[in-house]
């Protein structure tokens, strides 16, 4: 194996995979043009809390700034902050905020440069699962958060694209590595695992699913999806594959589906996790459970 774990790896990740947002750039297209229904992602996200308006926002690994507009267009008043690890995606994301009234940053989530309780909502959007440390994240966005704030974080389900894994495991197994597994792109923080990790260090999880699919009728743009996320899969690759051989091994299997079946049917499952210790969704709740616990018994 040629790495020991390219999702979380630093360098991998700033220097490469997320050194500009040429790639998810791309990966964005794709999925706004082949998916079906089609959805405005990032509205639906910032949708899935009741905003006031006036809150206090901290978006952590914000890349290029897909967030900015969403999040401005229900904030009357308050104040926005966003950062990324990534030098290049911070410096994209500056000149993307640059008519906004958003600060952009570039700092880690695991040890976020901000007072207790400074925010009001956290963001964390498909970026936890690239976290080596993710406890350690994850309490630093607790800290920074008020007692009634949230964190929103999306993400996808384990069994997000199952039809890419299976061709995936395909080509390996054809280039002479049937026991050779890839690991999965997000499975540090799942839709699955999120409420879990999660529980740890809040007392209220709520998770909203949005499942959809890519259909494509071709194979240059399915190709162009996965060669977007090469520096991330191609070092767990076996040292004897090159992702050439890997790549051409993808294209005859899916061509041969397009021509047999006249598309590629690629089911999507992501949503969003909403975390709170007393505000959000579960205000209400949570303050029956603490006036039951503060009640004397009967």
């Amino acid at each position: 194996m040629k790495s020991a774990n390219a999702r979380t790896d630093r360098d991998i990740l700033t220097k490469h995979a997320y050194a500009n947002d040429e790639h998810l750039a791309l990966r964005y297209r794709i999925h706004d043009e082949y998916s079906r229904p089609k959805v405005d992602f990032q509205s639906w996200v910032v949708d899935s809390f009741d905003w006031r308006g006036d809150e206090r926002v901290l978006d952590v690994g914000a890349g290029s700034g897909s967030y900015f507009e969403p999040v401005q267009a229900r904030l009357s008043q308050g104040l926005h902050v966003a950062g990324d690890l990534s030098f290049g995606m911070a410096q994209q994301a500056h000149q993307r905020a640059a008519d906004l009234p958003t600060s952009v940053l570039n700092f880690d989530v695991q040890q976020l440069p901000f007072a207790d309780a400074s925010f009001d909502v956290v963001l964390a959007n498909h970026m936890l699962y690239h976290v080596p440390d993710l406890d350690a994240a994850l309490a630093e966005i607790r800290r920074v958060l008020r007692e009634d704030g949230c964190l929103i974080a999306a993400t996808n389900s384990a069994a997000n694209m199952p039809e890419l894994d299976t061709l995936y495991r395909r080509a390996i197994t054809l280039l002479g590595y049937p026991k050779h597994r890839f690991a999965d792109f997000v499975s540090g923080f799942t839709l699955e695992s999120g409420p879990r990790r999660l529980a740890h260090h809040f007392r209220a999880v709520a998770r909203y699913d949005l499942p959809s699919a890519l259909y494509f009728p071709e194979v240059d743009p399915v190709l162009a999806y996965i060669d977007s996320t090469r520096d991330i899969r191609e070092p767990q690759l076996p040292d004897e594959i090159t992702w050439d051989a890997f790549m051409e091994m993808m294209n005859k299997q899916i061509s041969r589906l397009i021509r047999h079946m006249g598309e590629l049917q690629v089911n999507k499952l992501s949503g969003v996790l909403i975390a709170t210790n007393g505000g959000g969704f579960a205000h209400d709740y949570l303050d029956l459970l603490d006036d039951a616990a503060l009640s004397p018994a009967s």
